[in-house]
């Protein structure tokens, strides 16, 4: 059986995208730089775009969708999306080769099975994914207002998982954002900061967890040095790792 590998190869409010593959198929999550961007990180990572065999899109926000109808129209593979996200899609950024999926309802796609679910979220019909391969988990998880019980159940089955670890609260709540946002970023239906983060690895990570991508960083909001400093206390137990605004992290072996 061939191994696993995943890689970041952008994370945060300006795109996102998570590689996850196999020495023969390889899945993207969001799609959210524009298409030559992608392909240009594919050039860096010296990932073969063959292996690619499909998009799976969280929710329409820009910053996970914006690629998704350009990538998957030149590398001519399908989106996997709900119809509700879909048709939040403005009509320009809607892919023509599409699939829809339901929350909550697992899916075989390859040699992967694909655990979507619900999450809480401002969009129209939010998910994130669990993705399995040869008995290995990898969870991506966010865009999560609060840590409900269907993101715990996941987050406890994962391997390795990219966890949105969003904003510190005190730069929020200092910072330059009006009112409104900040109240949205930190509602159940914003996103996670570092110490919700926390407290969900801290209390669901399982024995099988070795590794924690913090993801989805703020940058006004958050920075990578506050991000790591608190999930110090955690190293005895898991690897954590930094994703980038700017550029691809290196592969992991799941």
């Amino acid at each position: 059986m061939s191994k696993l590998e995943v890689c970041a190869l952008a994370s945060g409010s300006n795109g996102n995208c998570y590689y996850i593959g196999n020495d023969k198929e390889a899945l993207l999550v969001d799609a959210g730089l524009s298409a030559r961007q992608l392909q240009l990180r594919f050039l860096e990572k010296q990932i073969d775009e063959r292996k690619i065999k499909a998009i799976l899109i969280t929710h329409e926000h820009a910053d996970h969708a914006r690629g998704s109808r350009v990538l998957s129209k030149r590398l001519q593979i399908p989106v996997y999306i709900t119809k509700k996200t879909f048709l939040a899609l403005s009509k320009a950024n809607r892919p023509a080769d599409v699939r829809w999926f339901e929350p909550n309802e697992p899916f075989v796609l390859g040699k992967f099975e694909v655990f979507p679910f619900a999450k809480q979220h401002d969009a129209a019909d939010a998910c994130s994914f669990r993705v399995a391969y040869a008995g290995k988990h990898v969870g991506v998880m966010t865009d999560i207002g609060e840590a409900c019980a269907l993101v715990q159940q996941h987050f406890a089955q994962c391997h390795a998982v990219f966890l949105e670890s969003n904003y510190d609260d005190e730069m929020l709540q200092n910072g330059p954002y009006p009112y409104y946002l900040k109240e949205r970023v930190a509602s159940s239906q914003g996103h996670l900061s570092n110490r919700q983060a926390f407290a969900l690895a801290e209390q669901c990570g399982g024995d099988q967890l070795h590794t924690i991508f913090l993801s989805h960083l703020s940058g006004e909001n958050n920075t990578p040095e506050l991000a790591d400093a608190v999930f110090d206390p955690l190293r005895a137990r898991f690897r954590v790792e930094l994703t980038s605004r700017s550029q691809p992290t290196a592969f992991f072996e799941v």
